[in-house]
């Protein structure tokens, strides 16, 4: 299913296959191959299945620029189903959902979007349990992403008191590689970049034990902060609005969780202009992380546990280690002056100054 039939210029094509080759750790030069397999007239066929969510990964994929991720994607998969932008709906879009089922079984990339309720009548489609539709559609399916936290692990709907019951995909599927591609949205360039590396190597990314891609989630997020070297240096926001946040200090006292968060955002950023929430003053909530909602909150109070520089800071201790170094090298300096007069006294010119000698 084509949803536009703009053309993407050649130049902003590639220039999207090379971000995705940057994401995943790759050369450079390896953006035209990533290009040719991207072109290939044999598209895999994508069942997008939405469940318990708000549509925000969905958004943060359609409205990624610069390359225009969505024009890259439906050059790079058959859409043949996404409840949200596909031009059928009830009986049609069903109709669309199981000829893609019967003529590409086995062979379908399963895209999922939401959390999915155990118990019945919180979630249903064409008068089916998102339950049976995911066990449905996942028998068939070669591989299953999960976009999102909340089909990668429960997300807010599972938060305590989970009066849905909600679970996360792997609670359900369990005889399918799945990868989670997480987030509260998730990074479009992420998540692209994940959907090329499983058509280009036919395999699922090297992944961390909670299935995401180490390419994106093998470091934390505070690591490549801008705002780190206020942290290293002591100098922290201590409330909304006060001096510190107007100078961009460090958020971990008004309950930053970047230390505690494994994600890209600090180095790529949403959207290609590098926003994300801790440059605009606001701190990371820790939203790739399972059951962030209960283990990350209240989200404005500081994690426990987390070791934070001294009064002094590092660049004041590196100062301090300069003094002491230029104290001992002053003592050495007297030391040698020492040695002239002693030198001078034997030799019988104790009157003559070092210093004066020195230079001559």
């Amino acid at each position: 299913m084509r949803l536009f039939n703009e053309k993407v210029d050649r130049r902003s094509f590639l220039r999207g296959c090379a971000l995705a080759a940057t994401m995943m750790g790759l050369p450079a030069t390896m953006a035209p191959k990533i290009a040719k397999a991207v072109e290939s007239e044999d598209r895999p066929p994508v069942v997008w299945l939405h469940f318990q969510e708000c549509t925000g990964c969905s958004e943060s994929i359609l409205r990624a620029t610069h390359p225009d991720i969505l024009t890259l994607i439906t050059k790079l998969i058959s859409l043949d189903y996404h409840e949200t932008l596909m031009v059928a709906s009830g009986e049609l879009a069903e109709k669309a959902l199981e000829k893609t089922l019967e003529e590409h079984e086995g062979n379908i990339i399963c895209i999922v979007e939401g959390s999915i309720p155990l118990k019945e009548g919180f979630c249903k489609i064409a008068g089916k349990e998102a339950k049976d539709i995911l066990k449905e559609v996942g028998e068939k399916s070669k591989v299953i992403v999960n976009i999102g936290t909340c089909s990668a692990y429960g997300g807010i709907q599972k938060a305590s008191p989970n009066p849905s019951n909600s679970v996360a995909v792997e609670e359900i599927i369990h005889d399918k590689p799945i990868v989670n591609v997480p987030g509260c949205p998730p990074n479009p360039d992420v998540f692209l970049a994940t959907l090329l590396y499983i058509i280009m190597w036919k395999k699922l990314p090297p992944m961390d034990t909670k299935k995401r891609p180490l390419f994106a989630f093998g470091r934390r997020i505070h690591d490549h902060c801008e705002r780190r070297p206020h942290f290293d240096e002591g100098r922290f926001v201590e409330w909304f609005g006060d001096l510190g946040h107007k100078q961009g200090y460090c958020l971990y006292k008004v309950g930053c969780k970047a230390p505690e968060a494994y994600s890209p955002c600090s180095i790529v950023g949403f959207n290609s202009i590098g926003v994300w929430p801790v440059k605009i003053g606001h701190g990371c909530i820790g939203c790739t992380e399972p059951d962030f909602w209960d283990t990350m909150s209240p989200f404005y109070q500081r994690l426990p546990g987390v070791k934070i520089p001294g009064k002094e800071g590092i660049i004041a201790s590196v100062d301090k280690i300069g003094w002491y170094a230029l104290t001992a090298t002053g003592v050495a300096l007297a030391a040698h002056a020492a040695a002239g007069i002693i030198k001078g006294a034997i030799k019988g010119t104790t009157n003559k100054d070092p210093h004066e000698e020195n230079k001559k």
